[in-house]
């Protein structure tokens, strides 16, 4: 057993991918490593023989290890198969971790809102906490007082319609960049991931602190760091499966996380310090150029109270927030709707017919005309129904021992709601595996209350960017197929393959043709 549960150890302290790697340079720490979690398993396994209730039930582990040697890589079908044996709620323990997954909307319901205030904190990773100033931001701050300060200021001042309406021009400007890019290219192949990814970044930059210079170099180190930011987020770290560990960083994830924090505080600080001006009588004000997101959150640190104010590192904190989950998630959204549209050719026309109406060939599409473009909204909701872009939410974890079901919830454990399941149960949803837009113009709508649709996540943790993400989605993908008609290469069809991570995006990249629509080529310059 001993030589084995060494391997184990030994792989889930290596860096990469792969959880694999040569045993040599971790062999002195591994004895010392296990005789410490051999000491921590026997005390849990002590404290939790004896509960009642119960544990909620789950699949027999290892010793020390528990269920980690049998974990699947794509968590959301593995969690499903899960569910089909031991019912809607079961637990794995992944180290000295108890995870309990969540498989049914009357049981998201009672995490989710009866028992919000219990469930609503976050169990961080190692790199969260050096990312966040220990926890400073919306995702990853513990529930409470400044929590509930932060997002209603961000709510109320920073993604309000008026708010939003401010800095439109800012985001209408990449997206006819976008446009005439890809005018360009018209017959031939575009990698729709990477056009829509790329603009996307754009638009978050120009909406955040209305850059619009920034050369191609230094949008690629971007994205390329924020990848690698968020797959430091989502790595196997065996400091956050045995936390007794964490002083030392075997696999050098907090030193990463800092390099990586480390620039972009820096791209951070140079922003904020080029819009700040001193005042004849000294003091710092806003150097109003653009109503940018950073103009109103520096107008809030500059004159709020103590119910408005944000500090620079909360500033900071939540800038990255909207980098991490803007740059990722909303193009996701964006290809997964283009395969299914071009999946779907009847629906991309009932689409296209709307846009016609609503906007007209003679026009542009603007942001003003999203109210109207009711099935535009049905197509995104669907796509987000099929495909949401964070299929197990992020961990929720109790402040206090708590019951749902019948079943203990150890404090501190990690709770997962597998929103890709819900969303997809034949029990809740007639033929839940055909794309049908169709199905929300009833009006089911994504705000977080109806516990089998879950997109956006629930409760006190319901994701703040919310207006901004449908807008932003809404009007993008309303762009490519208003201004272009789109085709599969020859020989190749769409396919709805998936890739596992935190953002569940196509495992390939969606590559169509496109071909001018409007009549006016003024209207591609």
């Amino acid at each position: 057993m001993f030589p084995n549960l060494y391997e184990k150890v030994t792989v889930l302290a290596c860096e990469g991918r792969s959880w694999s790697c040569s045993a040599h340079g971790f062999a002195p720490l591994v004895p010392a490593a296990l005789a410490i979690l051999s000491c921590a398993w026997l005390w849990r396994s002590t404290k939790f023989t004896k509960l009642n209730p119960p544990l909620p039930p789950g699949p027999p582990g290892l010793p020390i290890l528990g269920n980690l040697p049998f974990i699947k890589p794509d968590l959301h079908h593995y969690f499903t198969e899960l569910s089909q044996i031991y019912g809607p709620i079961f637990k794995l323990q992944l180290g000295t971790k108890i995870c309990v997954v969540i498989n049914s909307p009357s049981l998201a319901k009672q995490v989710l809102k009866d028992q919000d205030a219990i469930f609503a904190n976050r169990d961080l990773p190692a790199a969260a906490i050096v990312g966040t100033f220990g926890g400073l931001d919306i995702a990853w701050r513990p529930n409470g007082p400044d929590l509930n300060r932060l997002r209603k200021l961000v709510i109320r001042e920073i993604m309000s319609k008026r708010s939003l309406d401010a800095c439109y021009e800012l985001r209408r400007r990449e997206i006819r960049q976008m446009v005439k890019d890809i005018h360009r290219k018209i017959g031939s192949p575009v990698n729709l991931g990477e056009q829509v990814a790329q603009t996307t970044v754009k638009v978050m930059i120009s909406t955040l602190w209305g850059g619009s210079s920034e050369r191609s170099s230094d949008l690629i180190e971007l994205r390329k760091r924020l990848d690698e930011f968020v797959r430091l987020f989502l790595a196997p770290n065996i400091s956050d499966i045995f936390p007794v560990l964490a002083p030392f960083d075997l696999q050098g994830i907090v030193s990463k996380s800092k390099k990586h924090i480390s620039w972009f505080y820096g791209i951070f600080e140079s922003v904020i310090m080029n819009r700040l001006k001193i005042g004849d009588d000294g003091k710092k004000i806003v150097d109003e150029i653009n109503k940018d997101f950073l103009q109103q959150m520096l107008e809030l640190n500059l004159r709020g109270d103590d119910k408005s104010f944000l500090s620079i590192n909360e500033l900071k904190a939540v800038l990255l927030d909207m980098m991490v989950g803007g740059t990722d998630t909303i193009p996701t959204t964006v290809e997964w709707a283009m395969t299914e549209l071009l999946r779907h050719p009847d629906i991309m026309r009932k689409l296209v017919e709307e846009l016609d109406t609503v906007v007209e060939k003679q026009n542009m599409l603007e942001e003003s005309h999203l109210p109207r473009l009711l099935y535009l909204d049905a197509v995104v909701k669907e796509t987000l129904r099929l495909h949401p872009v964070i299929p197990l939410l992020l961990p929720h974890t109790p402040s206090q021992t708590s019951f749902v079901a019948g079943y203990t919830i150890p404090k501190h454990s990690r709770i997962f709601i597998n929103a890709w399941a819900l969303q997809r149960d034949p029990k809740l949803w007639n033929d839940p595996l055909r794309f049908q837009p169709e199905r929300f113009l009833k009006g089911l709508g994504n705000q977080g209350n109806s516990f089998q649709y879950l997109p956006f996540g629930s409760g006190r943790r319901v994701c703040v960017g919310l207006a901004l993400a449908e807008k932003m989605v809404s009007i993008l993908l309303g762009a490519l197929l208003h201004s272009f008609e789109w085709e599969m290469p020859q020989g190749t069809h769409p396919d709805i393959q998936e890739k596992f991570g935190v953002v569940l995006k196509k495992k390939e990249s969606l590559v169509a043709i496109p071909f001018a629509r409007l009549s006016n080529p003024e209207q591609y310059k």
